[in-house]
């Protein structure tokens, strides 16, 4: 437990440190659109550093990619309260991600190359959606409280230090019969699995980044309402990995729920626990069959999270632009078609394992 808890209140703190913004985009940025790209910066920071943090972990182990993501991420953190408007928000919300992407990416394969990884695999998901979760609800709650959109940020810095100074208690994972990953190999034969990924996990993103836009509620109510998301995914990622699951009939079943959950969160916010536990089943089956391949972990997981991330970023920043220019209606739609169009292609996977 003395290994896994820096990791899992590392993983809690860089997600509820991300999170803190969304209950109050408003508050950062006017419209839309702008709101859209101040959500969406700190995915390209960690879309951009999730692949390279994969690879390196193999290279040079997983355990300074985790120190170095979570000192990244509290300095984040101090500078955009230092500067929490303008271009310089945005350029701290890239570095955050950087730091997360850095940080995931090496937690993922510290994990998913444990003896027990698709356990341990759900507790740092787990972990993660908690994460998000309180980074809502707290922010919410405190600018509530304290009429201010920068105490919930200001609270997960602070709580960033003990998570970075916890990080150096960490050691490696025992990698044994491990395959070296052959990239353009693996890219090839999984790539309709991590394209799916793009859309199905990265939705859960671009719904959260429009819809405070959309209703116009007060950051508590939008806050509860988006961490219902969160809450749902928990309940999956600590279920799913009791039930053997295969990713193309899987990933086919969730791509058409998924659409049909995201179209209905356009008239009412009970589907976003259908969005989240359906994007927690397809993170657990993935990982779960990535970690059955036996290829180096640290190549499978950073693919994985760059397809999530790509689809935080850009599918976050498209339905903004979306909703910014023909509504919200359209955004929707689009988001549900880009899931159901998921279905059609996963079937050419070629998802070979060695397990």
């Amino acid at each position: 437990m003395l290994q896994k808890l820096p990791v899992l209140l590392g993983i809690f703190v860089v997600m509820a440190l991300s999170n803190a913004v969304v209950p109050v985009l408003p508050d950062f940025a006017e419209g839309a659109a702008l709101q859209g790209v101040v959500y969406s910066a700190y995915f390209l920071g960690a879309f951009l550093t999730v692949l390279p943090g994969g690879i390196a972990s193999d290279r040079i182990g997983s355990v300074p990619l985790i120190r170095t993501g979570l000192l990244l991420t509290l300095a984040s953190g101090v500078l955009i309260l230092l500067f929490p408007s303008g271009l310089p928000l945005l350029v701290f919300r890239v570095v955050e991600g950087i730091g997360a992407g850095l940080f995931l990416s090496a937690a993922l394969a510290w994990a998913n190359s444990h003896p027990s990884s698709g356990q341990l695999s759900g507790y740092v998901m787990a972990a993660l959606n908690l994460g998000l979760v309180v980074g809502l609800l707290a922010t919410g709650w405190l600018d509530a409280v304290l009429d201010s959109h920068l105490a919930g940020i200001a609270l997960f810095t602070v709580l960033a230090v003990p998570a970075a100074v916890m990080g150096f208690a960490v050691r490696e994972s025992e990698r044994v019969g491990f395959a070296k990953a052959d990239f353009a190999g693996v890219v090839r034969n999984y790539f309709w699995l991590f394209a799916a990924a793009v859309v199905l996990v990265g939705m859960t993103g671009a719904v959260a980044a429009v819809y405070p836009g959309y209703t116009g509620n007060n950051p508590s109510v939008l806050a509860l309402q988006l961490a219902t998301i969160n809450i749902a995914t928990i309940v999956a990622v600590l279920v799913a990995p009791r039930i053997n699951f295969r990713p193309v009939p899987t990933i086919r079943a969730a791509a058409i729920l998924m659409a049909a959950a995201v179209l209905a969160s356009y008239g009412t916010p009970y589907a976003f626990p259908v969005i989240g536990a359906l994007s927690g089943v397809i993170i657990v089956a993935t990982l779960a069959f990535l970690a059955e391949t036996r290829i180096e972990q640290g190549v499978m997981t950073g693919l994985f999270n760059t397809a999530s991330y790509a689809g935080f970023t850009f599918l976050s920043a498209v339905a903004g632009l979306v909703a910014g220019k023909a509504g919200f209606l359209a955004a929707f739609i689009l988001m549900a078609g880009m899931a159901a169009a998921v279905a059609v292609p996963i079937g050419r996977c070629r998802c070979e394992y060695r397990g």
